[in-house]
């Protein structure tokens, strides 16, 4: 390995242990054991064998303190510590990048032997800074090409520039808070309220405010991992390429048509684990089998396990519809009509996915029956059933 290579590999890796030691504290403790298992793992068992096994234990290390934080919350009536939440939040983009890397190690994709090279590239890739920070999720290799890209300097007026426009970004995805925030003052919610459209504009306006959450910090992660040198892949077209860890575009997301597309699109680089990790290898139901996968990736707690059913029933309609209507548009209307309506239905549906699943507590489902806004997930049952 070249010396250059190491001391960054070093570098991003002493990042990551400072980092998580000063805001966890003694919290840190679950990513340090988690680092040295995926490497004992990797040392001592077949990589044929390395993922059932690390993707178990991972998923089973990472539930128990899930369920800690359950019992804390709806038995003791207690507020876990944050540093204990930040700790668990950091665990889960932990057991996507372990679980990646050994199925990498499975099918072959990675090459280096761990018997005959230094462990420090794993350890550096389980425990970088950038990623503790938020990631988004990159591959092993796509990691190790990073790395070794540090050497190769960049055109300084792109990075800057790059890097400025993210920081521009993100100032205005916070911005954008501020004004729904508003709306949401100006908007009362009322249980039972005979005004059906006020209760779904501001659960809609709630799940915008808290989308605009993840999207803001999604675009800080990628300007961390570029202002860190992470995500610099040369110049291609006559032009440096500084996108390649990215966790999408709001932009897109929020102008995507059909839930099945809005799935995809949102939290990308997850969508992508979940697909690798789920969806391909599952015979039976791969789409409620990854929905369901999801759910308890995340947690298990009420509002995220009928978030996420809601999400499942919601693409299975909308493929099952868009496989009915698709041959029927036929006129330019038609298909503009269908667009429209449906990007509307999209935004309500996932309105309800977004307020189940970040609220998480069983108060958000009944936020949601006690408006008509939970009219609409109902509605992909009845296309699934007649369809």
């Amino acid at each position: 390995m070249d010396s250059f290579v190491k001391v960054w590999y070093v570098y991003l890796t002493l990042g990551g242990f400072i980092l998580a030691i000063v805001t966890m504290g003694p919290f840190s403790l679950l990513l340090f054991f988690s680092a040295a298992l995926l490497l004992l793992l990797i040392h001592y068992l077949h990589p044929m064998h390395i993922h059932r096994w690390t993707l178990g234990l991972q998923m089973c290390w990472q539930t128990c303190w899930h369920l800690y934080i359950q019992y804390q919350l709806y038995w003791l009536q207690e507020t876990p510590d944050s540093r204990l939440l930040l700790a668990i939040s950091t665990l889960m983009l932990m057991t996507q990048r372990v679980s990646s890397l050994s199925l990498d190690l499975q099918e072959g994709t990675v090459t280096i032997p761990f018997q005959n090279s230094s462990p420090i590239p794993f350890l550096s890739y389980s425990f970088n800074f950038p990623a503790l920070l938020g990631g988004p999720l990159c591959s092993f290799n796509t990691f190790v090409q990073s790395v070794r890209q540090m050497n190769a300097t960049p055109p300084l007026a792109s990075y800057l520039g790059r890097l400025t426009s993210k920081i521009f970004q993100v100032l205005v995805l916070v911005w954008i808070k501020y004004p729904l925030k508003e709306l949401l003052k100006s908007l009362t919610f009322r249980v039972n309220s005979p005004c059906v459209c006020q209760n779904i504009i501001w659960i809609w306006i709630l799940s915008l405010l808290l989308k605009m959450n993840y999207y803001a910090h999604w675009k800080v992660s990628e300007c961390v991992n570029n202002a860190a040198g992470i995500g610099f892949h040369g110049s291609r077209s006559g032009k440096s390429s500084w996108d390649e860890l990215s966790d999408g575009s709001p932009w897109v997301t929020e102008t995507s048509s059909r839930p099945s597309v809005f799935a995809r699109q949102w939290n990308r680089s997850t969508a992508a684990w979940l697909r690798r990790m789920v969806f391909k290898r599952s015979n039976r139901s791969p789409l409620f089998m990854t929905f369901g996968f999801s759910a308890w990736w995340h947690g298990l707690h009420p509002g995220q396990i009928l978030g996420f059913l809601m999400w499942a029933v919601t693409v299975q309609g909308d493929y099952k519809l868009h496989h009915f209507l698709h041959p029927k548009l036929t006129f330019k209307w038609r298909k503009w009509l269908y667009v429209c309506l449906n990007w509307a239905f999209t935004q309500l549906t996932i309105s309800c996915v977004v307020v189940c699943v970040e609220l998480q507590s069983l108060e958000s489902v009944k936020l949601l029956w006690s408006s008509y806004i939970a009219v609409f997930p109902l509605l992909s049952v009845l296309v699934i059933i007649i369809l």
